[in-house]
């Protein structure tokens, strides 16, 4: 297991936007930290009250929206209009190309989330955007993106699953297959895994490991299954 600090990620605060970035992303570039497996971006935003990204475009990326505190307003160029908030969970196909921009819809309050980009298996599939609520996550893996779109999930074009989870005075466990490795991201800790402490913030990269064990207190945080 390799320890991303939340203090050694990329920072910028540009007033309207307070950000963090785990792997090389705009002015950020950190040739040790490119990517995990098929895991490009994991941006940790938090927007000011009334601003927001102008429109800009993406492509060939998949594009997970997770949002912790407040609501952000997202519309994009296939006519998408729609509002996240805390337990909302989007996926956009960037594919061959799609255009979007993102806002705080509050005038008072800011809003916090993370924003994760990860490589598709294929490039130029069409746009595409979905969105769900995930409620339970207390002292579970609800998993949250997939390949297959298992159990409700949002449907994702990579071999990738995302759980999130609010781990709260619990232990849980989680197998890797083999040639599977995982990254853990902490939204709020601290959180144990296999006996190392991750505070708020902190990432974790995790190969050659076959079991996951998961404690604390009270800590909320994403899991990614990944092809090794």
């Amino acid at each position: 297991m390799i320890v991303r600090k939340s203090k050694d990620r990329g920072h910028f605060n540009f007033g309207w936007l307070d950000t963090y970035h785990t792997f090389s992303f705009g002015e950020y570039d950190d040739p040790n930290h490119v990517q995990f497996s098929s895991l490009r971006v994991i941006n940790e935003d938090r927007v000011a009250p009334g601003k927001g990204f102008d429109t800009h475009g993406h492509a060939n990326m998949e594009i997970v929206t997770y949002v912790v505190e407040g609501t952000l307003k997202h519309t994009d160029s296939t006519g998408n209009t729609e509002l996240i908030k805390p337990g909302d969970v989007q996926r956009m196909t960037a594919g061959s190309g799609i255009r979007h921009g993102e806002a705080n819809a509050s005038a008072q309050d800011s809003v916090h989330l993370l924003q994760i980009w990860i490589f598709p298996d294929q490039n130029n599939l069409p746009p595409g955007y979905e969105q769900k609520h995930f409620s339970d996550l207390k002292n579970r893996l609800c998993l949250i993106v997939s390949q297959k779109g298992e159990n409700g999930s949002l449907k994702i074009h990579q071999d990738v699953k995302i759980f999130a989870s609010r781990l709260q005075g619990k232990k849980l466990s989680y197998s890797l297959a083999p040639s599977r490795a995982a990254w853990i991201q902490v939204i709020e800790g601290p959180l144990t895994c296999n006996g190392q402490t991750l505070q708020a913030g902190d990432g974790a990269a995790i190969t050659d490991e076959r079991e996951l064990h998961l404690e604390s207190a009270n800590a909320h945080f994403l899991l990614f299954d990944l092809s090794s």
